[in-house]
């Protein structure tokens, strides 16, 4: 029983990382998938909403990025959600801004969703665009992100954010990159960037407090019949977290407002309802998240069966590895020096946040108000 555990366990972890991308691919080459082409000449009227706390270091810099698009002005709408601000964040971004933007200040700190919804309230284009001060986005990032509503049947589509500065989150951010472009191709992404994304203004429902806003408004396009693309030309960069506990702290957040999405939205789970786009939640979302579980049942199995040299040996492996990403987390010069450290530091944080996010989770914690996380600038 114990190898069966074992082996099952090793089966669920390496499965989100490496089965499923290989799968998916495959998948998509079999079926002769192409990626969806939107008409660059479509340039609908659009709505920019950006939500701020407390951003006055940044804050003209992206309102300024924004104004330098390929875009044309008189089709654009800037709305600047302040979101409890204490310090002159509107006031900056209004004379970065001038008449092109509208300030909207939030007396009271509510959280990202409030501050969401106070934008689309306000939003008269076709088009929504959400995008964060943090990401600075590339001169034409704006009309490939919206070439693809000329369809109909598209009802969100994310852009592309490039992270600099630290190659263990860039390395997994070009995991999640790979994945949202072939998930795109099978039928839709599992989530969309919180950076820079955008959504038919039709389909905007309410942001919901807890709940990750850029995968719920993925859920909800999905759920009201609409596809969820991604667009690699829609690309922007921002700087890596500055430390490795934001960066924890971060992900926790992140993958506890997913849970409570995707489980507040559980009937995409439905295979019989959503083939393609179950297969999608229950392989990118689900299995990556419940992972730290299947570490900690191989590592208690390979010690139970540990008087079999395989699995003594498996066991070694195990607190080796631990071990390396342990010392990797103690001491970031080591890991800079060396690749297993690295990214076995990398891996040990991403899980462990997940864990700590499913414990919250089930106690029924929810987290709506925070502190914006801060990337050197």
């Amino acid at each position: 029983m114990e190898a069966i555990v074992f082996w099952a366990c090793a089966f669920l972890i390496v499965y989100p990382y490496a089965i499923y991308p290989t799968v998916l691919v495959l998948l998509n080459r079999l079926l002769k998938r192409r990626a969806h082409v939107g008409d660059p000449e479509y340039l609908p009227t659009v709505s920019i909403v950006l939500p701020v706390h407390n951003e006055a270091v940044r804050v003209a810099e992206k309102v300024r990025n924004i104004l330098s698009l390929d875009y044309p002005l008189d089709r654009l709408q800037i709305l600047v959600v302040g979101d409890g601000c204490t310090d002159d964040s509107l006031q900056r971004a209004k004379e970065a801004g001038g008449e092109h933007v509208t300030v909207i200040p939030l007396a009271e700190r509510a959280g990202k969703a409030a501050a969401l919804n106070a934008g689309v309230a306000h939003a008269t284009g076709e088009i929504v665009v959400f995008t964060d001060a943090g990401i600075l986005l590339e001169p034409q990032s704006l009309r490939h992100l919206v070439a693809h509503f000329a369809d109909p049947a598209v009802g969100c589509v994310s852009g592309e954010d490039y992270i600099e500065g630290t190659a263990s989150e860039g390395l997994y951010g070009r995991l999640e990159l790979l994945l949202r472009r072939e998930e795109a191709l099978l039928h839709s992404i599992a989530g969309a960037s919180g950076c820079f994304y955008a959504q038919r203004r039709m389909l905007c429902e309410p942001f919901k407090a807890g709940m990750a806003p850029d995968f719920l408004s993925v859920l909800n396009t999905v759920r009201l019949g609409k596809r969820a693309l991604a667009e690699p030309a829609a690309r922007g960069s921002m700087t890596a977290t500055s430390s490795q506990r934001a960066e924890f702290t971060r992900k926790v957040r992140t993958f506890l407002r997913g849970l409570t999405a995707l489980f507040g939205n559980a009937t995409l789970l439905n295979p019989l309802k959503y083939p393609a786009f179950s297969f999608i939640l229950w392989s990118h979302k689900l299995m990556r998240w419940f992972a730290p579980l299947a570490m900690i049942g191989c590592l208690v199995t390979s010690f139970l069966l540990s008087e079999q040299p395989l699995y003594l040996s498996l066991f070694i492996a195990q607190v080796a590895l631990y071990g390396a990403a342990i010392a990797g987390l103690r001491f970031p010069t080591l890991a800079e020096r060396l690749s297993i450290v690295r990214l076995s530091a990398f891996f040990l944080l991403v899980n462990a946040a997940a864990l700590k996010a499913l414990t919250l989770w089930a106690l029924g914690t929810r987290i709506e108000v925070w502190q914006p996380t801060r990337r050197p600038h």
